[in-house]
């Protein structure tokens, strides 16, 4: 299968929990969010990825789709709002409810990531924004068919994936993440029920657990590890 190289690119807490919500609000925090970013810019990528609820919240700045009816009914094929980007933020948006001011995000052309089930209205509103889409999927985001349409359709060869646990573990358990980049904070969370790295969804087949190799381990500023690893047999 033509998909582009998976980069997995987290920070998390010594335990594994990915919510910067409990861990406070301080100027230490601020500097791990800029260790983040900093070591996200060390990868020659052309993409990044996360779902809904992380665009909604750092992304789309409160903005509401305008869901007016389209004058006639849209098919369901694949939309590039804008031939000549080179640059590319990815939203996993199955059912297609993020609100957008613009077709870019901190000039990256967004590309929404849609099931089948999706509403007219949204793919006219999204034509409108010209902001690109792909399906994936009836109901249920299908990840190698999305990688698959973002290598072809897009001069997409390197994707940094900075989702939550669900969709991260989505394309682990298919196989499908190439590399992680981990930042590991010096911080014990122990919040139940909190999200972590990796989180295969209880409605998919668990595979078997990926071994990874270790390939760097690099000591940042206020005892952050960034650790790399390849995955094996990819």
């Amino acid at each position: 299968m033509n998909r582009p190289y998976v980069i997995c690119h987290m920070m998390s807490t010594i335990d594994g929990k990915i919510l910067s919500a409990n861990w406070g609000d301080n100027e230490t925090l601020k500097d791990f969010t800029g260790l983040f970013e900093q070591y996200h810019e060390a990868f020659e990528s052309q993409a990044w990825m996360c779902g809904r609820v992380t665009m909604e919240k750092d992304f789309s700045e409160g903005a509401k789709p305008d869901l007016t009816p389209p004058p006639h009914p849209v098919t369901r094929a694949a939309f590039i709002g804008d031939s000549n980007a080179s640059s590319f933020a990815i939203a996993v948006d199955g059912n297609g409810k993020l609100g957008w001011n613009d077709n870019q995000t901190g000039g990256d052309h967004i590309i929404e990531v849609l099931t089948h089930s999706v509403s007219d209205e949204y793919l006219y509103y999204l034509q409108r924004k010209r902001i690109s889409y792909i399906f994936a999927g009836e109901t249920a985001i299908d990840f190698g068919s999305a990688l698959q349409q973002l290598a072809d359709l897009f001069p997409i060869k390197t994707l940094m994936l900075e989702g939550g646990g669900h969709i991260n573990g989505s394309l682990l358990n298919d196989g499908m993440i190439d590399e992680l980049s981990l930042l590991l904070l010096p911080i014990a969370d122990g919040t139940p029920k909190s999200p972590t790295v990796f989180e295969v969804s209880e409605y998919l087949q668990k595979k078997p657990a990926s071994v990874m190799k270790l390939t760097q381990v690099k000591e940042l500023s206020n005892d952050v590890l960034w650790l790399r690893y390849a995955f094996e047999n990819r």
